[in-house]
């Protein structure tokens, strides 16, 4: 029994860290944000933070993993392109965690980056609800079916993660007008 409680008390402290450390690289960014701030957020060491997650690198994937589910709770009501624009106007007001995403991307090629996995999980997952959605649109004509769904999936992941890039150079670019603006290239033309 005591095993039971003390898991269940771990399970929510690790949700704990995890709402704080949301706040804070979302709002410092991720080389401003230290396990320390972190952790005297919550009340622990940074030893005993990283207890609940073995490294800082795990922990950085954890807090990828957490804003993923945040994000898809919080735009669960709407269909996927409207919830992806959503998302991609989120972003907008969580810089740090934007970082930690394009710089955590960047460094997957190493499949031995404690993130690759997730990535690749990651990936795959938005890719085939991505596709379901882009397949089923061609059927009812709101796509055009002359278009290949795997790479309308391709260029819009390539589309979205490169504005990522592009807004941390620039924040004035638009992120989800610019997703918009390729939703619409998708749709049929219909004639004059």
């Amino acid at each position: 029994m005591a095993t039971r409680g003390a898991y269940a008390k771990g399970v929510v402290k690790r949700e704990e860290i995890l709402e704080a450390a949301l706040e804070i690289v979302g709002r410092l960014g991720y080389r401003s944000a230290s396990v320390r701030e972190i952790a005297e957020a919550v009340g622990l060491s940074p030893a005993g933070l990283l207890h609940y997650f073995g490294t800082k690198e795990q922990l950085l994937v954890e807090i990828l993993r957490a804003r993923d589910a945040h994000d898809t709770a919080r735009f669960a009501d709407l269909d996927f392109m409207p919830a992806f624009l959503e998302v991609l106007r989120h972003n907008a007001e969580v810089p740090g965690l934007v970082e930690l995403y394009t710089r955590l991307a960047a460094e997957t090629g190493d499949a031995e980056h404690p993130a690759h996995a997730f990535f690749l999980d990651r990936t795959r997952a938005v890719n085939a609800a991505a596709r379901e959605v882009f397949v089923a649109a061609q059927k009812t004509g709101r796509i055009r079916a002359d278009l290949d769904p795997d790479w309308i999936v391709r260029a819009g992941h390539a589309l979205a993660d490169g504005l990522q890039n592009a807004w941390i150079l620039d924040p004035t670019v638009d992120m989800a007008a610019d997703v918009a603006q390729f939703f619409a290239l998708l749709r049929p033309v219909t004639p004059s």
